[in-house]
């Protein structure tokens, strides 16, 4: 498979650096020749220097031959180019583009991609809103991950030192409630992430991930130690984009939202959009702001701004006064593991959530949806599983699946299954699989459909 990416930044230095240690043969364009060094001596990819928009660069790439284009500089009109230039020389070439300006995204056939005939078109911004109301509906989760349409929720629980379930194995874990099949699918556990087997054993500190149905999450958490109480007071930092999408979703919820913002025109903006949302001009790591406005009596706090030491400190005040829950928006990589490690578990990343949305257009076979995980290491990914595919027919204990991989959930006519040993896949199964990076090409290939079905 070969893929062009037009932009070096942290999206597109990320993608290379997946698909390269995944043996995809990956050209890397870019404007900044100081960036693109660090990226020939980080990455086995091959670089170009220019602009991606650049018919005669485009050609020097390879676009003719290449599977997929994704366009991910930090200019919308540079990436919309892109991919029309690629459009004008090879239309079998798979277009994505990352647009991040609302006005672009706000015109219908833009959205779509029908204009300039693109595969996907990528707001960072509106994933990222879309996660963090998925972690308002399950309090006290550090991330949470629907796929199934919803049918099937993937959340990730932190083992606290006050947990009752630290030490135990994953056998003993499935004692604790008999009736509720406990299934957990990675551990991640410092710099590392571990898909578990009987005897692995929980520590405190580790985050886990497990599936869920939804009417199960309430139960789910009550066996780890969590309760669910209904979020009623939201604090956001930061008016832009995403700030202002959310308080906007929020509008129709029985919440509570005061907003910070620093700007007085930005203010004033969304006092002409938002009507019930209590909006305050102010620095939202003030202390003496947020004392003053009782942000003790949280029920989540959210720190939304393009400043990410503005987004922790400001998170790391909330705490200390008494906000039950903190969400720290962090785009740069390097960060969120530094972030999580002096408290604040639960991260968003609008770069993170593009890096998912890509990914599924990259894999293999057919793919629903796909998620990266904090750190990268793993992801969750949805297939189907087809007539002609290897899996079918067999018992989960059968298939001769990588060790570093794990089936967490079966959909079958809306039926969900969390699957034993002696489960049974059957065509078009929809099935959840969490993986370690190093074993996706060896999953990739259980779901591809036989040469001989043709």
């Amino acid at each position: 498979m070969k893929v062009i990416i037009v932009g070096a930044g942290e999206v597109g230095y990320h993608i290379a650096n997946k698909l390269s240690k995944e043996n995809k043969d990956v050209v890397l364009i870019d404007m900044d020749a100081e960036r693109l060094k660090q990226v020939n001596d980080t990455l086995d990819v091959q670089t170009l220097h220019g602009s991606g928009a650049s018919p005669t660069l485009l050609r020097m790439a390879g676009i003719d031959s290449a599977d997929m284009i994704i366009a991910v500089t930090d200019s919308d009109e540079s990436n919309l180019v892109s991919c029309l230039m690629s459009r004008l020389i090879s239309t079998g070439t798979t277009r994505i583009a990352r647009i991040r300006n609302q006005d672009f995204f706000d015109i219908e056939e833009i959205k779509t991609g029908e204009i300039l005939g693109l595969s996907l078109v990528i707001n960072p911004e509106i994933e990222v809103v879309r996660t963090i109301l998925r972690l308002l509906e399950v309090p006290g989760a550090v991330d949470v991950i629907d796929f199934a349409d919803g049918l099937v929720r993937l959340i990730g629980l932190k083992i606290n030192a006050d947990s009752n379930l630290a030490g135990l194995t994953m056998a003993e874990l499935r004692e604790i409630d008999p009736e509720q099949h406990i299934l957990i699918a990675a551990i991640y556990r410092e710099t590392s992430v571990i898909i578990p087997h009987g005897k692995t054993r929980l520590e405190v500190g580790d985050l886990v991930y497990l599936p869920a149905r939804p009417e199960e999450v309430e139960r789910i958490l009550k066996n780890f130690g969590r309760t669910t109480p209904t979020v009623r007071n939201v604090f956001i930092i930061g008016g832009g984009q995403v700030g202002r999408s959310l308080a906007l979703a929020l509008e129709d919820k029985p919440v509570t939202v005061k907003l910070i913002e620093r700007s007085a025109e930005t203010c004033q903006e969304l006092g002409e959009i938002l009507n019930k949302t209590i909006i305050l001009k102010g620095d939202g790591t003030d202390l003496s702001l947020l004392e003053e406005e009782n942000v003790g009596d949280a029920d989540v706090f959210i720190a939304l701004t393009n400043n990410e030491e503005e987004n922790v400190l400001s998170c790391l005040q909330a705490k200390r006064l008494g906000a039950k829950e903190a969400i720290t928006r962090v785009n740069k990589f390097s960060y969120i593991p530094l972030v999580t490690a002096i408290g604040l578990e639960t991260v968003v990343s609008s770069r993170l959530s593009a890096i998912s949305v890509i990914l599924q257009y990259i894999r293999r076979g057919k793919v629903v949806s796909v998620a990266a995980l904090k750190g990268e290491d793993a992801e969750a990914i949805e297939f189907v599983a087809l007539e002609s595919s290897d899996i079918v027919g067999r018992s989960i204990e059968e298939i001769k699946f990588p060790r570093q991989a794990l089936i967490a959930a079966i959909v079958r006519q809306n039926h969900v299954i969390i699957p034993r040993g002696q489960t049974i896949i059957q065509p078009d199964d929809r099935i959840i699989i969490f993986t370690r990076r190093e074993a996706v090409s060896k999953v990739e290939k259980a779901f591809m459909v036989k040469l001989e079905y043709f």
